[in-house]
């Protein structure tokens, strides 16, 4: 709801705040003297494109700044939020400036904001129906909205929407996959090989450093056999050629332990034999090693095989590697990788019939929405149709018409559904008899569609009441704010109080701000404000001033606007009109 507009410099303009009721405001005053700028203030805190030439002349910048009650549950709020702008105390101060040279400056409770975000804040909390406006409602998104609201669909909306974003899911991922399918095979082919590859070698845990230190004794076989025979020989003359005669020291301690057993004297002598035949053991342990050393020497003529495996194994840890447990490690893995990417094509159907379930899912709902849409549809054309006769356009009618595409395999893909369910819906309106019908928004002078909109709007608005069981406008006021300009164009008389009467209808369950040149409209609002000239031409200009009026000053003003003068019988006729414009 918007509770104040402030204006500062906006054509005649040079200062004006405006006070909204809660329900129905009227505007009024003369031709030319400046209403527009009202909708022109709204429409720059709504994200309008600026026009310099509106400062008013020798002003630096125009101003305008909106404050709206938006609670913290509210679309609006959480728009804001997105922002970084929080609600103060429930309001929002959604303000543009616009310099005389420059850029405009939108802020949002004073911080800095792209204007496209007033425009998304103000969508929730703003609709203005004027000329300027009414193309909005020609756009079939528009429409589509505007029919779910009516209908109360949003259950059917939201499990239709569950259902296509699985659908859309789905098929990303079958896109994905199928994308992938030649990249698949390739990486398959590369597995194969390379598992092959690896197969061939038949490489064995810690075979290279085995083959290496092979290699690296028969690289030094010489100093090997010079060292191991040297040590035999002094340790076990018998195990090399050599003097048969000549003692090694295993001989030497065997001798030692003769001699010591042969002392048949108490002390220390048996246990040093002891330990001399247990050092004599570990020679003998030793030596029995240092033979097989000779007896496993390698000739010349197996280096090069050994040298061949070696680069072999080489071969596959610069590849696989950087060891031969991971070469190995990584043939196992791409066995069972190469396994998972054979079996690709019957995941890829079994997904694809997944894919005809889901589908299925979503067509059953996008029908569930697509009954509830036809019956409201139905219902609304018929209610704005009545509303329309009472609005001084006997025979003029509205057919909201709810078309749900048919499935046609030829066109594959999700076809016929969207993200908003399987319908086409246009807005026909008829003007008058014998009119062909013309999509709204192309068929309509701006006060027919205005009061179209008006129609529209209290309807929707009387069936929201019924659904929720509500009498009138709740403790926080209303969520959203309805501008009328031009509603009153060609209309007169019994129809002008109608007019009347029905935006005072609409008044309570929304705000309601009217532009009218109509007594018998302003005097069904709660509030009426005047936009009047004044200043001195000759100095700085016309200005035009903006104020509310109550009381006598208020019959003053209706009665200027019923015959132009306050005379006693067009005052006596301002009271009369301003108490019979009261809902029952």
């Amino acid at each position: 709801m918007l509770e104040e507009l402030e204006i500062r410099n906006l054509g005649p303009i040079r200062s004006a705040v405006l006070t909204p009721a809660p329900g129905m405001t009227a505007i009024t005053g003369e031709t030319g003297a400046g209403k527009s700028m009202l909708l022109n203030a709204i429409r720059l805190i709504s994200g309008a494109a600026a026009d310099a030439n509106r400062v008013s002349s020798g002003a630096d910048a125009a101003w305008a700044q909106g404050v709206f009650m938006a609670g913290p549950q509210t679309a609006a709020a959480a728009i804001a939020a997105e922002a970084g702008v929080e609600p103060e105390d429930g309001e929002l101060f959604l303000a543009r400036s616009v310099p005389s040279s420059g850029r405009s400056r939108a802020t949002a409770n004073g911080r800095s904001v792209p204007r496209s975000v007033l425009g998304r804040i103000t969508d929730e909390l703003v609709t203005v129906h004027g000329q300027a406006d009414q193309l909005r409602i020609a756009s079939a998104a528009r429409q589509r909205e505007f029919l779910d609201a009516v209908a109360g669909d949003q259950a059917e909306l939201a499990s239709y929407r569950q259902a296509w974003e699985a659908l859309a899911a789905m098929d990303e991922r079958l896109e994905k996959l199928a994308s992938q399918e030649s990249s698949i095979r390739q990486q398959a082919d590369y597995l194969r090989e390379s598992i092959e590859r690896i197969n061939r070698v038949d490489p064995q845990p810690g075979e290279d450093e085995d083959l290496k230190t092979r290699r690296s004794r028969i690289e030094n076989a010489a100093e090997i056999a010079q060292g191991v025979g040297g040590a035999l020989g002094a340790l076990d003359a018998s195990a090399v050629d050599g003097d048969p005669d000549a003692l090694g020291a295993s001989d030497l301690i065997t001798r030692a332990v003769q001699h010591l057993r042969a002392i048949h004297v108490e002390g220390p002598f048996s246990d040093l034999a002891d330990r001399l035949e247990s050092i004599g053991a570990d020679l003998s342990d030793v030596v029995f090693s240092l033979s097989r050393q000779i007896d496993m020497e390698e000739g010349v003529d197996d280096l090069d095989a050994i040298n061949g495996r070696i680069h072999e194994l080489d071969e596959l840890t610069r590849r696989w590697g950087p060891t031969l447990a991971d070469v190995i490690a990584w043939r196992d893995k791409a066995v069972l990788d190469v396994e998972d990417l054979d079996t690709s094509p019957e995941k890829l159907a079994e997904l694809r019939q997944e894919r005809r379930r889901l589908f299925e899912d979503a067509l059953e709902a996008a029908d569930r929405l697509s009954s509830m849409r036809r019956r409201a549809a139905g219902e609304l054309s018929a209610r704005v149709g009545e509303e329309l006769s009472s609005l001084a356009m006997a025979g003029a009618g509205l057919e909201i018409r709810v078309t749900p595409r048919e499935a046609d395999e030829a066109r594959g893909g999700t076809w016929p559904l969207d993200a908003n369910g399987r319908d086409d819906i246009a807005f026909l309106f008829t003007p008058f008899p014998g009119s062909p019908q013309l999509p709204m928004g192309r068929s309509a002078s701006g006060g027919e569609l205005s009061r179209l909109m008006l129609a529209l709007e209290l309807v929707a608005a009387e069936r929201r009441m019924a659904a929720d069981g509500d009498a009138g406008i709740d403790a926080d006021g209303p969520a959203m704010t309805f501008i009328f300009d031009e509603v009153d164009a060609g209309v007169g008389g019994k129809s002008a109080v109608e007019l009347g009467r029905r935006l005072a209808r609409l008044a309570r369950v929304a705000q309601v701000i009217v532009v009218t040149h109509l007594a018998q409209v302003a005097s069904w609002a709660d509030a009426q404000f005047v936009v009047s000239k004044g200043g001195d031409p000759s100095a700085d200009g016309v200005s035009t001033t903006v104020r509310e009026v109550r009381e006598e000053e208020r019959v003053a003003e209706i009665a200027r606007m019923l015959s132009g003068s306050e005379s006693e019988t067009s005052l006596d006729h301002a009271r009369e009109l301003l108490a019979e414009s009261r809902l029952g």
